[in-house]
C-alpha cells in the first residue's frame, strides 16, 4: 500500500515567500516613519525644497530601496490571489506575466523619478 501524500495546491510556497514578505512590510514601515520624522522635522513648501530633500545619495537609494521592497511585496501577493483563484493555467499566466511587467515598470519609473534630471 502506497503512502497517502497530499497534493499541493494553490499558492503554498512555505516560509521562505512569507518571510520575505514580511520583511519587505518592515522595510516599508521603517522607510515610512523615517520620511515621517523627516518631514515633521523640516516640512518642503516648494519643489525646490522637495527636490533638495532627495538631492542626497542615502534619501535617493532608501526611497529606491523603497519602490523595490514594495513591488516585490506586491509581486508575492498577487502572485498568492493569482495562482489561488484563476484555475486555467494559460489565463493564470497571462496575468502573472502583466502583473510582473507592470510591477518592474513602475520600479524602473521610480528609478527614473528619483536619478532623472
Amino acid at each position: 500500500m502506497k503512502p497517502y501524500r497530499k497534493t499541493p495546491v494553490g499558492a503554498h510556497y512555505g516560509l521562505a515567500d512569507w518571510l520575505l514578505q514580511r520583511l519587505t512590510a518592515l522595510v516599508m514601515a521603517v522607510y515610512t516613519v523615517a520620511i515621517v520624522a523627516c518631514l515633521l522635522v523640516h516640512a518642503p513648501h516648494t519643489h525646490a525644497q522637495w527636490k533638495a530633500m532627495f538631492s542626497g545619495v542615502f534619501p535617493r537609494l532608501a526611497t529606491m530601496l523603497f519602490f523595490a521592497a514594495l513591488m516585490y511585496h506586491a509581486w508575492i501577493g498577487m502572485r498568492d490571489i493569482l495562482m489561488d483563484y484563476l484555475r486555467a493555467t494559460s489565463i493564470r499566466l497571462a496575468a502573472q506575466v502583466v502583473v510582473g511587467f507592470a510591477l518592474a515598470g513602475y520600479l524602473v519609473w521610480a528609478a527614473a523619478i528619483l536619478w532623472g534630471r
